[in-house]
């Protein structure tokens, strides 16, 4: 059978590399899901080259046109999202309910932002001087890059893409090489549309080749990275020669409280959902779980019950909730926090069993009798790793879900009405839930950290036009 190597779509047309990557299957690592072309140092020129040209020609384009292409792109991705969510979930791992889920919200993301296009209104005022009027509006950033991680391979790219290309941008996506067969088939859907060739462009590889090439680059407006604190700092380093605008989505150590109060079987839920939903991979997971010592010990046991419940395995196995994490690399490292937790001297009350004979599994661990001093509760795993740090009270929950570096979310299970007020308040956080799991989103209001979490504007609804556009101010005297 002869092996089809997936192109990069380069100025509107697929284009073949003189290198080339496979992508596996982390439920079966012996299964190859295809091949795929990593862009070269020219095709990456000849991508920026077609999108600065391209991207006059869309700025100038009609509000209807940029509306009908935004939604054609959300409308196929929704009635596709059975098809491309088996696709996502083979590759990258999360049961096949989550990857017809993302698949659906990457749909929903071009639909809103379809409508948005119809929302870009100015301001129109007087000036202090006599005769002036003043006319304020917003105008396309210009070139984008958008650097997209592998846990949420369409979601998270759709929320960036869809915004850059409604705001009237051009893109260059890179996604991660983990999760390559989301992002061409994504690709082809978006190619399809009455769009200028090279406003879209799809260039594959390695992040020390590509993206450094991206990052450095003259021509590149602005740039939107979703992943590491590590990478995120270096994006930030390198692009700050050119001064490019930034907006990167980091680290976290999200954390949930549970107070007395709390309906503690709702706040097991919250616990287990959060810490392991998507084995764990989520920027949003709650992986410190804040207890107070009146309800520690019941709460423990109905924890540790719901996680027995859960079923590892493969991906695309009816009733499996954990699938296997991404890759050897990643399954690696949870065994390295696993032995951290150990030596820290934390208890195991269950989980973290490890099988690799055929795909990188993972049962979810969760730990007691920790302390938010640890390395375990002060370092982002991206694992199925919940650790329970008891407390006396409210004040020191709170004082602890803030002693962290990061922002991301926070979260609290309480009944108290001045509990819940107070956390929504003094929570370091972006985003704040109460009686709800860390992890869990919605797609037409803001999205961000504080802190280390996040650098730039916020992402999602209509806060995203800050990142994806540049304020006007037009003075006009009538003469």
């Amino acid at each position: 059978m002869t092996n089809i190597i997936q192109k990069n779509y380069i100025a509107g047309n697929w284009v073949a590399s003189v290198s080339s990557l496979q992508n596996i299957n982390p439920s079966n690592h012996s299964e190859v899901i295809g091949t795929f072309a990593q862009a070269s140092t020219t095709q990456v020129k000849e991508a920026l080259s077609a999108a600065k040209t391209a991207q006059i020609t869309w700025q100038a384009t009609g509000l209807e046109a940029r509306l009908q292409a935004l939604q054609a792109v959300g409308d196929e991705i929704i009635a596709r999202c059975d098809e491309l969510g088996m696709l996502l979930s083979r590759e990258e791992g999360k049961p096949l309910t989550e990857g017809r889920g993302e698949a659906y919200r990457a749909g929903q993301f071009f639909q809103y932002y379809a409508a948005q296009v119809l929302r870009q209104m100015g301001e129109i005022t007087d000036s202090v001087r006599s005769g002036v009027e003043i006319e304020i509006r917003r105008e396309p950033m210009g070139v984008v890059v958008v650097i997209s991680p592998w846990n949420f391979p369409m979601a998270t790219a759709a929320w960036k893409i869809a915004p850059a290309l409604a705001f009237g941008n051009a893109v260059l996506w890179k996604p991660s090489n983990l999760t390559p067969a989301s992002a061409v088939a994504m690709t082809e859907i978006i190619a399809r549309q009455n769009i200028p060739s090279g406003l879209f462009n799809l260039v594959m590889g390695p992040g020390r080749e590509v993206g450094e090439q991206l990052i450095s680059s003259a021509q590149v407006d602005a740039i939107t990275f979703t992943g590491s604190l590590e990478v995120g700092r270096h994006i930030s380093k390198e692009a700050s020669i050119n001064l490019t605008k930034l907006q990167l989505e980091m680290g976290s150590k999200n954390a949930l409280i549970v107070l007395d109060d709390a309906d503690l079987d709702l706040a097991a839920d919250c616990a287990v959902i959060g810490a392991f939903g998507g084995t764990g991979q989520k920027c949003t997971a709650s992986s410190r779980l804040i207890v107070t010592e009146g309800v520690h010990d019941v709460f423990v046991t109905k924890v540790k019950e719901r996680m027995e419940k859960l079923k590892v395995g493969p991906a695309l196995t009816e009733g499996v909730n954990i699938g296997p994490v991404i890759d050897a690399r990643q399954l690696q490292q949870n065994r390295n926090y696993m032995q951290l937790a150990l030596d820290e001297g934390c208890e195991l009350v269950c989980g973290g069993n490890v099988d690799d004979s055929e795909g990188y599994y993972m049962t979810p661990a969760l730990f007691i009798k920790t302390t938010n001093e640890m390395r375990i509760n002060r370092e982002e795993a991206f694992a199925p790793i919940a650790c329970v740090i008891k407390v006396a009270d409210y004040d020191q929950a709170l004082a602890i879900l803030n002693d962290t570096e990061y922002g991301l979310t926070g979260g609290i299970c309480t009944r108290s009405l001045k509990y819940a007020v107070d956390f929504k308040r003094h929570a370091k956080t972006g985003c704040v839930m109460v009686n709800l799991p860390t992890a869990g989103t919605d797609y037409h209001v803001a999205f961000g950290g504080r802190k280390l979490s996040s650098y730039g504007s916020r992402e999602q609804g209509r806060y995203a036009e800050e990142f994806y556009t540049e304020v006007k101010t037009a003075y006009i005297k009538a003469c």
